[in-house]
């Protein structure tokens, strides 16, 4: 099936990196990444296997200066203590690595920390180290953030802008008669599903049934998912495909929905351009990317319908948690709306000012 190409391809990508940085970490860890196969995705192990990459140099750096990344055994990684851990978290406020200077926030942080516990957990499970030291080190405290999001307002606006070009750089402006009907799709199909970057990126031409205004997306982890779209937004795709039917540029088999100049599948980071291209013009101080375009669809759709459930649901949340915690937070737009709720005196005469 031709939607799955995509996904295969990047899958294939994916484990090619992984077998890559694998050979760069201690040996054990070949074990590791084989016994979590079955339970994770390509995408978690690689990104384990990044983080994982920090803290074996790290503990080169801090710990077994004698030795190098690849020289580690299951008995040095015994042998960490929960006090090495909490080291390795507060040099991640500011490390180097490949000669570059890089720092995280809590979040990163916690992330790293969720690798390091999950690669001591399994050897511990297995009974082939004594200890996990990890399990004693706390988590950094995750300070709540506000949504960042457009407005009403905002989203009509940064529409219009890219139906228009308005504002846009003398360099952006030549470019931008070719991508004007493309960028205009791309931001109404974000701002009118909410769906992931990686799920936009991966449409294919037989994604999309407009009879239905349904679309087919590939989810986080491989599962697949029906979803729904309104006839703004078919109006937004439909507009696309007629400009892409009379472009015989067009490669006759190419699969890919969203094309680059190129003529090629777009991909990512072509998209986050594109939405910092036009966002920036719209509100400059919010640095708008597409998973704020995603917060922006989710908090608009909980407050019309007021169904946490349906929210999750549609942008794919597996834990209703996850949803509340974005999109269910009291925000500015309704501390305001409140403000006047509560009356202090029962008449409507204001208090004498004398």
């Amino acid at each position: 099936m031709k939607h799955e190409n995509y996904y295969t391809k990047r899958n294939i990508q994916d484990i090619d990196k992984l077998a890559e940085l694998i050979e760069s970490l201690p040996s054990f860890c070949e074990d590791y990444f084989m016994g979590i196969e079955s339970r994770t995705s390509c995408q978690t192990r690689l990104k384990y296997a990044y983080d994982l990459r920090i803290f074996f140099d790290f503990l080169c750096k801090k710990r077994y200066k004698n030795f190098t990344v690849t020289e580690l055994t299951l008995k040095h990684l015994e042998e960490v203590s929960h006090y090495d851990i909490e080291l390795f978290l507060s040099y991640l406020s500011r490390y180097s690595f490949n000669g570059r200077m890089l720092s995280c926030n809590e979040s990163a942080k916690a992330r790293k920390l969720s690798a390091v516990r999950a690669l001591f957990k399994y050897f511990f499970n297995k009974e082939m180290i004594k200890v996990d030291n990890s399990a004693k080190v706390a988590t950094p405290k995750l300070h709540e953030k506000e949504i960042i999001r457009l407005n009403e307002n905002e989203t009509s606006e940064l529409i219009g802008i890219a139906e228009s070009g308005s504002g846009l750089s003398a360099h952006a402006s030549s470019y931008h008669n070719k991508t004007r009907i493309r960028d205009t799709a791309i931001l109404t199909l974000f701002l009118g599903t909410g769906i992931r970057i990686s799920e936009l990126v991966g449409l294919d031409n037989d994604s999309f049934d407009f009879s239905e205004n349904s679309f087919l997306v590939t989810r986080k982890g491989g599962n697949q998912a029906i979803l729904y779209f309104s006839d703004e937004v078919k109006y937004a795709l439909q507009e696309y495909i007629a400009e892409k039917s009379n472009d015989p540029k067009v490669p006759e088999h190419e699969p890919a929905f969203f094309l680059s100049l190129q003529y090629k599948r777009i991909n990512v980071r072509s998209v986050e351009i594109l939405v910092k291209k036009y966002s920036k013009i719209v509100s400059p101080l919010k640095k708008i990317t597409p998973h704020k375009l995603r917060s922006t669809y989710g908090t608009r759709l909980y407050h019309e319908t007021g169904d946490i459930y349906i929210v999750a649901d549609v942008l794919g949340h597996r834990d209703v948690n996850t949803t509340k915690r974005h999109y269910a937070a009291v925000s500015q737009d309704r501390r305001r709306s409140v403000a006047n709720i509560v009356k202090l005196r029962n008449d409507e005469t204001p208090p004498s000012e004398d």
